[in-house]
């Protein structure tokens, strides 16, 4: 089962290195709201052992610029490039209902309506056309995708650590 723990650190966002030539860094906002990213901060590593006070700057294509406390330079922009930045759970919202952060859907089992199993979830995807699961089938190393849709997913039932599916055919 795939519970939520208190201390569980959340990936909001990555750094896709420098932005200029002083020391501004290009910033993939993982929130459904991109700019709410600078509201959770400090963000942190995901070891912990850095944290970053992040101060937006402009709206870039596909990201946001920022200002990174500590880093002044190109240099320590770029060596950062790939950095993922994580806050506690506890700093993020809650969520209605019918929403869900990604890392409480991996590991989930997968079952068809009648109840067989399918696999676990391995992974959330999102491509821009929307989120897929994929799905590590039962007994095997081989995994497909399930678009995260109501009709394709209509029961996620975190409690329980389990979803139910209604893929398409071709799964």
């Amino acid at each position: 089962m795939n519970t939520a723990t208190e201390g569980e650190m959340i990936c909001v966002g990555a750094i896709g290195g420098a932005f200029g030539v002083q020391g501004e860094v290009r910033l993939k906002s993982f929130c459904a709201e991109p700019s709410d990213i600078a509201d959770y901060g400090p963000l942190s590593t995901e070891d912990g052992k850095r944290q970053f006070t992040v101060t937006l700057t402009r709206p870039l294509k596909g990201a946001l610029g920022a200002r990174v406390s500590g880093i002044a330079t190109k240099e320590q922009a770029d060596a950062l490039k790939g950095t993922r930045l994580y806050v506690p759970r506890e700093r993020l919202p809650a969520l209605p209902d019918d929403e869900f952060y990604h890392n409480d859907l991996i590991g989930l089992t997968v079952t068809d309506a009648g109840g067989a199993e399918l696999g676990k979830v391995q992974a959330v995807h999102d491509h821009g056309a929307g989120d897929l699961l994929e799905i590590r089938r039962t007994g095997s190393s081989d995994s497909f995708y399930l678009p995260f849709t109501r009709a394709a997913v209509p029961t996620v039932d975190l409690a329980a650590g389990r979803i139910v599916a209604d893929p398409p055919d071709e799964s």
